[in-house]
């Protein structure tokens, strides 16, 4: 149904919706999956907390729909980088460093798509992005292979996926104010010095 077939009423539940799941993301911003409850969207969006219920649900129902208004986000970065021409090692530099922007700009977001709640809908959908995005690496690391920039016995498939949760993992320590992340390190430093850890393992051995 588009939103030019909707009745006013169903345009205004739709706004409602809209409006109510804003409100959890900025809880989200302010204070972690913590502070995401139905009781302060009611609160803040001062209407019943049934009224929160019967247009999003509860606190993993905010959660999902914060998660995929995230997943959108994220696509926004990382799309034009996927589009993008260029040699397979500069279309990969792109992703990466749109992906580390993702991040960067949009903590919040980042961490609720690099750690979903506990919620089988919600790890299905974000899955099935991640598995999109792998897909796209994979290709670009076969592309990489045939140019003969990338080592030619790496399963494209395994280093993509491997390539994604070391990415993750880096990001996620990057984002950490307290001591998992040593203060001798900027968050600009470890990135860095992933990159290039995943550039010189890919890198083809003739080169």
């Amino acid at each position: 149904m588009t939103t030019v077939n909707l009745t006013r009423t169903q345009r205004r539940a739709a706004d409602m919706r809209q409006n109510l799941v804003e409100i959890a993301e900025t809880l989200l911003i302010e204070g972690g999956m913590a502070a995401v409850s139905a009781d302060e969207v009611a609160r803040r969006a001062d209407v019943s907390l049934q009224t929160v219920y019967n247009r999003v649900g509860g606190k993993p129902a905010l959660l999902i729909a914060i998660a995929e208004r995230s997943m959108e986000e994220n696509r926004a970065y990382v799309d034009k980088a996927y589009d993008g021409k260029g040699t397979p090692e500069e279309r990969g530099l792109r992703i990466f460093n749109a992906y580390v922007s993702f991040a960067m700009e949009r903590p919040h977001q980042f961490r609720i798509l690099a750690n979903p709640p506990e919620d089988p809908e919600a790890i299905s959908r974000i899955g099935a992005m991640a598995r999109e995005q792998i897909a796209h690496m994979a290709a670009i690391i076969r592309d990489g292979i045939a140019e003969e920039w990338i080592d030619p016995e790496i399963d494209p498939d395994s280093t993509a996926n491997a390539v994604w949760s070391m990415m993750n993992g880096v990001l996620t320590l990057a984002l950490r104010d307290d001591a998992l992340r040593s203060e001798s390190v900027s968050r600009e430093a470890l990135v860095q010095s992933a990159l290039t850890i995943i550039q010189s393992g890919l890198r083809s051995r003739r080169l």
